[in-house]
């Protein structure tokens, strides 16, 4: 019993040890398409939720009132409108 224990800890060993050794390789296949990169990260923008319906949408598409971001001046004006001051 001793002897397979064994045996599987070595194959763990060694298939974590591969798996490193694999990513490190500078011929190492390439991310999977899902991955971001560097790039594609500096590339994307923040999502905002509208205060007044929740909506999400991209910050540069909001509209910014003092409550937070908004999906359009109509919702800013409504929720302005609905508290009290």
């Amino acid at each position: 019993m001793k002897f397979f224990l064994l045996l599987a800890l070595l194959f763990v060993v060694v298939w974590l040890y591969r798996g490193i050794r694999r990513r490190d390789l500078p011929g190492a296949p390439p991310k999977p398409p899902g991955t971001p990169t560097a790039d594609a990260q500096a590339d994307q923008e923040n999502v905002v939720a509208c205060v007044h319906c929740g909506l999400h949408l991209p910050q540069s598409d909001a509209v910014a009132g003092d409550a937070g971001w908004f999906c359009g001046d109509t919702h800013r004006i409504a929720h302005d409108s609905t508290r009290p001051h």
